[in-house]
């Protein structure tokens, strides 16, 4: 009784305290973005090329892929030109075409960038490439926590360029915020829902890069991210997966993620993030600590990490540790 009584106490705790990455703000419910990208419809109705279309909905990655690469250089950039929103947004479609699709919707503020996504729905979501995704030998998978969105997406997109500077350049590294995040405190911060529509949406991105022949990418889950990718582990296609601040991965032990990648865990002894209680209990809650012995992941150092924004801070034995997985060389 006493345990069960302690158990309670913890979730409350919880509740009250875990947050993503910036904030002790009060929390606002969110409605995950799901399903087709935008402009599906129009997509779907137009006989331009003499047959259907793959449809966003219920299209493969592969398929889509497969598609996409049956077609003429003239009838890409068509199709990109539109429907921009669907081709820059559908994964399966090959990088560079998406690229394009996306800087002709978000007109001049993607001149010089590699925009892999751009979705304007809700709060706005966002992915960009740092390097050469399409011929990079290693690829890495940057996956941020709460309250980032298309108008925080400068912190993302610094964790991406740190690594990316960090490795020597040699490394692709996408900056993936194609997920509704929690906002503040508050349930969506403690429950699974919005990670799980955010799994669903990363599984499709990794395999959308393996279905155009793109590295295997190592992904790196930053606070409620590391939620995100302890539920896509299952299906997603990744060599590592990489854990920071994490408040759990809604698994008792690696093992318990059904995945061949290897895990990693860094947690800070100044990050916050150690004072939420490591429980789930009736939904609240994301479970044991993957930092723990226990849990099965393997350490990263992080004892110089500044707090829990700080894992990719240049100089940081994190961060260096971080360099070696992305580029496959750390054991």
């Amino acid at each position: 009784m006493r345990r069960f009584g302690r158990t309670l106490v913890a979730a409350a705790l919880a509740t009250t305290v875990v947050t993503g990455t910036a904030g002790w703000a009060s929390g606002t419910a969110q409605t995950p973005v799901t399903g087709p990208p935008p402009g599906a419809a129009e997509w779907r109705a137009d006989r331009s090329l003499g047959r259907e279309l793959p449809d966003p909905a219920s299209a493969s990655p592969g398929g889509v892929a497969a598609f996409f690469a049956s077609l003429t250089d003239d009838q890409r950039r068509s199709l990109a030109a539109r429907h921009p929103l669907v081709v820059g947004n559908l994964d399966g479609v090959p990088p560079a075409l998406r690229y394009e699709a996306n800087a002709r919707s978000l007109g001049a503020a993607a001149v010089g960038r590699r925009i892999l996504a751009h979705d304007p729905r809700g709060r706005g979501q966002l992915a960009e490439v740092f390097g050469d995704l399409e011929h990079a030998p290693h690829i890495a998978v940057v996956v941020p926590g709460s309250d980032i969105d298309a108008g925080t997406f400068n912190r993302t997109s610094a964790m991406a360029r740190s690594l990316y500077e960090a490795t020597g350049r040699r490394t692709a590294v996408v900056a993936w915020a194609g997920y509704t995040t929690p906002l503040g405190i508050g349930l969506d911060a403690t429950t699974g829902a919005l990670a799980e529509a955010g799994a669903r949406r990363l599984t499709r991105f990794t395999q959308g890069l393996a279905a155009n022949g793109a590295a295997t990418p190592a992904l790196f889950c930053h606070s409620y991210g590391s939620v995100v990718c302890g539920l896509a582990a299952s299906g997603a296609a990744a060599r590592d997966i990489v854990v920071l601040g994490s408040p759990g991965m809604r698994a008792d032990s690696a093992a318990g993620l059904g995945t061949d990648a290897r895990i990693w865990a860094a947690k800070s002894p100044a990050d916050w993030i150690s004072k939420v209680p490591n429980v789930e209990l009736l939904g609240l809650g994301h479970g044991h600590d993957p930092a723990d012995p226990a849990f099965g992941a393997r350490r990263v150092p992080a004892d110089d990490v500044p707090g829990h924004t700080g894992y990719f801070a240049p100089g940081t034995t994190s961060l260096r540790t971080f360099a070696a997985i992305a580029q496959g060389e750390a054991r």
